[in-house]
């Protein structure tokens, strides 16, 4: 199997997080001893009897900000050397199959969920090494966002979705969208699979697939295609 990768995510909420990561895939690759998950409340971390985490920030404006001693605490709780400390933040680099496969490569990662307006600036200078964003778009915490994040890098660890090549086709491994897929029956009100699907004749089928991989793309995610060869 390798090296586990271990996760550890620093939340205000943590219960949102537990069904998640005990379920399909990511619950299987825990019990496979791919990854150890850790869920970290940050309230837990908190210096008054309020467990408060979170303050006005300086100069005024909107909202409230949460404060850097109890995420610096949390994190580094748990930290070591080899940690990658991963904000999710509207701000930060976009993610896509690229990331996740590097993230892949890595035996520790601890993610913040930001909440409120944010994160003390402190936090993101000094404590983060990498910021990501999964859109350019604002969700009310950074929990969703860290979840899309982790499930996009465990399957892709050694042995999550078994040896027979199940990453090999999915759209984004080789740039391109996934070809369409069939099952039965053959003949569903009128709309049939197509015949080359049915032959048996390995090598039409690979190429009808690599044709319709690459016309899907074409209509529908151009951009893949500006640096593909």
């Amino acid at each position: 199997m390798g090296e586990r990768l271990s996760i550890d995510i620093v939340t205000i909420f943590p219960d949102m997080l537990r069904g998640i990561l005990g379920e399909s895939i990511l619950g299987r690759a825990a019990d496979k001893d791919a990854v150890s998950f850790n869920i970290v409340n940050l309230r837990d971390f908190a210096k008054d009897t309020r467990k408060s985490i979170d303050d006005k920030p300086y100069g005024g404006g909107p909202g409230m900000l949460m404060m850097p001693e109890p995420l610096f605490d949390a994190v580094e709780s748990v930290s070591d050397e080899s940690a990658e400390v991963i904000l999710m933040t509207p701000q930060g680099r976009k993610f896509d199959q690229s990331v996740a496969r590097e993230l892949a490569e890595k035996s520790h990662l601890i993610f913040i969920c930001g909440n409120y307006e944010g994160v003390d600036e402190r936090v993101r200078q000094e404590l983060v090494t990498d910021e990501i964003s999964i859109g350019d778009y604002v969700l009310t915490n950074g929990i969703l966002s860290s979840a899309v994040v982790i499930d996009a890098v465990v399957r892709l660890l050694p042995g999550v979705l078994g040896g027979d090549g199940a990453l090999d086709q999915e759209s984004f491994c080789n740039g391109l969208l996934e070809y369409p897929q069939y099952t039965r029956p053959s003949d569903f009100r009128g709309m049939k699979v197509p015949d080359v699907l049915l032959s048996g004749h390995h090598g039409e089928i690979a190429q009808w697939r690599a044709e319709e991989s690459m016309k899907r793309t074409e209509e529908r995610r151009p951009d893949l295609l500006e640096n593909k060869d």
